[in-house]
C-alpha cells in the first residue's frame, strides 16, 4: 500500500559508531503503527547482496533493537510515517556514491490471513 515510501531518499550515511557499515531510514508499509514485536523482519539487500539480519539493527524513536529481540518487545510501537533507522555492517566501508539499496519488510496482522508489508528500491547517494 504505501511501499514507495519505505526508503527514505535522505538519511543514508555512513555509520558513526566506529563500525563499518551504514544506515538507511525506512518507514512503516502500513496504514497504522504496530507493535515491534509485529516486526517479523526488515530485510536489507545492498547493491545486490543480502545484509544478514544479525548484521543489522532497527532503531525507532532512539530504541535500538537487534531482530532477534523484536519478538519480545511488546512496549515499543512502530509508527505510521515515522522513519527508523535500520544500521547495517559490511565487510568494508561503504564507497562514496550511489547505492541501490532495496527493503522488504514483513509485517504479522493480527486479522490478515497472510503477512503483510511491503518492499522498495531506492537509488541512494553517499556523501563522500
Amino acid at each position: 500500500m504505501f511501499d514507495q515510501y519505505i526508503v527514505c531518499e535522505e538519511g543514508f550515511r555512513a555509520r558513526d559508531d566506529g563500525r563499518t557499515g551504514g544506515v538507511v531510514e525506512v518507514r512503516m508499509p502500513y496504514y497504522r503503527g504496530l507493535g515491534l514485536s509485529m516486526v517479523e523482519a526488515v530485510d536489507l539487500t545492498l547493491d545486490g547482496v543480502p545484509v544478514p539480519a544479525a548484521r543489522t539493527t532497527l532503531t525507532v524513536h532512539g530504541n535500538s533493537y537487534g531482530f532477534d529481540q523484536l519478538p519480545t518487545v511488546l512496549h515499543d510501537r512502530w509508527e505510521m510515517g515515522e522513519r527508523a533507522q535500520l544500521a547495517f555492517e559490511t565487510d568494508a566501508p561503504l564507497a562514496p556514491g550511489e547505492h541501490d539499496v532495496a527493503v522488504a519488510v514483513r509485517l504479522r496482522i493480527s486479522y490478515m490471513p497472510v503477512p503483510g508489508g511491503g518492499r522498495d528500491r531506492k537509488r541512494l547517494t553517499l556523501a563522500g
